[in-house]
């Protein structure tokens, strides 16, 4: 294998093409960070302790939000939705029957919105490269 045609295989430029540096990750990482534990610290989502909103189902929103912003869509509002999903009877929003009835129509339109936006993000990448 000539030199040439090694450095064409080691070019990950187009993979790296939809993510943020680094720097811009662990600052949106702080910045979720931040906003989970005012939330948390003020009681919003009426959970009762600060250690009720550290469970595993808002560890999966909370990795959801932050592939949100990495621009995983699809990724991140599964595990967005599935967080929710468990923490429904804890979450007093809205009516246990409302968002039996909406929630997962719902979701489903999400998904279906972030496959087309994944699309434009993917379209976008290939034409500036």
């Amino acid at each position: 294998m000539r030199h040439r045609d090694y450095h064409h295989y080691r070019n990950y430029s187009h993979i790296r093409g939809r993510e943020h540096h680094p720097r811009i990750s662990i600052g949106l990482f702080f910045i979720v960070l931040g906003v989970a534990l005012l939330i948390a610290t003020n009681d919003l989502l009426s959970l009762g302790s600060v250690s009720s909103y550290f469970t595993w189902e808002t560890a999966m929103i909370f990795i959801g939000v932050l592939l949100l912003l990495n621009l995983h869509f699809t990724g991140g509002l599964l595990l967005i939705a599935g967080g929710i999903w468990f923490l429904k009877d804890h979450i007093n929003i809205i009516s246990p029957q409302t968002f039996n009835t909406f929630y997962w129509p719902a979701v489903i339109g999400l998904i279906g919105l972030s496959f087309i936006l994944s699309s434009l993000f993917n379209r976008k990448d290939k034409i500036n490269s």
